[in-house]
């Protein structure tokens, strides 16, 4: 009888339901003391999900299990390839500067930042080192540094202080993130533009509301991310259906660009006045349109990549560096006492001078900042790709177009870099027994990145940084609220998840 028996099709799908799921039960069962399993097809990618919303912690974990350097399996038959992840100062070092001609942006690095266009991030070979040569000409501009210094002092003397003084005086809670962003764009715009958004106005303290273009910032750097761990024929539907990640990264880039138009149209109308009228964009079309034959795209992607650069990533780091100095009150009293001792004369319990000579005799404010941004780097991963194979100096074999992502945020929290102190907040570990400033390699210290792509602005974003540190730190305590959350937001530039709730004081002297 039994040979007469045929299988009806809910059998047949029983039995391959019962034998996948024996299958995957052993797989679980020699993975699940693994930080991170192998799984057919669809790789390790679950294991990226599941810890999405943590992501450079989990990153991090991983790296240190691994001794460093770990070989990310993606699923099959997507765009999110084999990868390798690396916290390895000698492996960064060797990508960034060593063997930095092997190590370039990729065919899909293109894909993925293609919202910020034919900017300095998106170029490779030639067309990048003409870019970051005219570029880092300008910003060398003794005329540039001086403007950006007078601007930051008038933005915290018209804007910021006056800000924080009503949020004193109304015994209000502020977001801290949110203005400091507001503040770094305003400042930004002026440096490029010459025009002041006024996104902060002290004078509008209790109608602070959403400004679509500073908000679409973030939005394309959201996108951008998504992009890293979400297959490229997914996302790209999303694109092309117009719905989820994608819809909003295509609203922000429209209201960005609408932004910068205005901006670009603003600098033609302007563009008769004298010198000290003068921004960098202005400086930029002299060189660029005629000169270097180049469009007005390119004037506006360039723009766009500035703009990116120089207010999310300082602003992150200020509003990581106030709650670390806040919830270290020793920290916060030695820098307070070191501007006594060291720096301004006082008039009406106010800072009259912030030049850089001055700011450069602040040497614990300086190892503070530092210790903020290796515990936070603004910018939390690099993305690169090996042009041909190669042998890391962890023994690691790179192939041919493999992608290759150093994680700033796990190098920072690396015992074989900083010691078994790696994750205290420790501004003495930048200053010598003289009491100078220690100097770290950046392949080490990775904030700024490293080797012939390292930060060209990186010496005006820590006076910058230190301006507002100082003046604010001068006249006001940074509280807190209490049971507030504070947790890195996933996402390119690293803020904070809800934002940083506080309290202000004012600060008796």
């Amino acid at each position: 009888m039994l040979s007469n028996y045929n299988m009806t099709l809910f059998e047949y799908i029983s039995l391959f339901v019962a034998i996948l799921f024996i299958i995957l039960y052993n797989i679980w069962r020699r993975n699940k003391n693994v930080l991170i399993p192998n799984w057919p097809i669809i790789g390790m990618l679950p294991s990226i999900l599941h810890n999405q919303s943590h992501i450079h912690d989990f990153v991090t974990s991983v790296l240190k299990h691994h001794g460093g350097t770990f070989l990310f399996k993606g699923p099959w038959f997507t765009n999110i390839a084999n990868f390798i992840l690396t916290s390895d100062p000698m492996n960064v070092h060797h990508i960034t500067s060593k063997n930095f001609i092997n190590y370039g942006k990729g065919s899909d690095f293109h894909e993925i930042f293609e919202i910020l266009g034919g900017g300095i991030f998106n170029l490779d070979s030639n067309e990048w080192k003409q870019e970051r040569t005219l570029l880092h000409s300008l910003l060398k501009r003794k005329s540039f540094e001086i403007f950006l210094q007078q601007n930051t002092q008038k933005k915290l003397e018209d804007c910021l202080l006056p800000f924080l003084d009503h949020a004193y005086k109304g015994v209000q809670v502020i977001d801290l993130q949110d203005i400091l962003e507001r503040f770094t764009f305003d400042i930004a715009c002026t440096f490029l533009f010459g025009l002041d958004p006024n996104c902060l106005d002290p004078y509008k303290f209790n109608e602070l509301s959403d400004i679509s273009y500073v908000k679409a910032v973030s939005e394309m750097e959201d996108l951008i991310l998504s992009r890293h761990y979400i297959p490229k024929c997914i996302w790209k539907l999303q694109r092309w259906l117009g719905i989820g990640q994608e819809k909003k990264g295509k609203v922000a880039k429209e209201n960005i660009h609408q932004f910068l138009n205005k901006c670009e149209t603003y600098i033609k109308v302007d563009e008769d006045a004298d010198e000290s009228h003068s921004c960098l964009l202005k400086e930029l079309m002299k060189e660029g349109i005629g000169k270097r034959g180049k469009t007005e795209k390119y004037i506006r992607d360039t723009a766009l990549n500035l703009l990116v650069a120089g207010n999310g990533t300082i602003s992150s780091g200020l509003s990581w560096f106030f709650w670390l100095v806040s919830t270290h009150p020793t920290v916060e009293a030695k820098i307070i006492q070191e501007i006594k001792d060291n720096y301004f004369t006082q008039e009406e319990n106010s800072i009259t001078d912030l030049r850089v000579e001055e700011l450069d005799k602040l040497v614990y404010l300086h190892g503070a900042i530092c210790e903020a941004l290796r515990l936070y780097s603004p910018v939390s991963f690099e993305h690169k790709c090996a042009m041909n194979s190669d042998i890391l100096p962890s023994g690691d074999h790179v192939s041919p177009n493999t992608k290759l992502i150093y994680s700033l945020y796990a190098m920072g929290r690396m015992e074989e870099i900083w010691g078994d102190d790696c994750m205290e907040f420790k501004p003495e570990r930048w200053i010598s027994e003289k009491g100078q400033i220690i100097h770290v390699p950046s392949y080490k210290f990775i904030a700024f990145n490293a080797g012939p792509r390292s930060c060209i602005g990186k010496d005006i974003s820590l006076v910058q940084m230190k301006m507002v540190a100082v003046a604010m730190l001068w006249k006001f305590h940074i509280h807190v609220v209490e049971g507030h959350s504070v947790i890195p937001r996933v996402s390119v530039i690293l803020r904070m998840e809800h934002g940083l709730k506080v309290n202000v004081s004012k600060r008796s002297i």
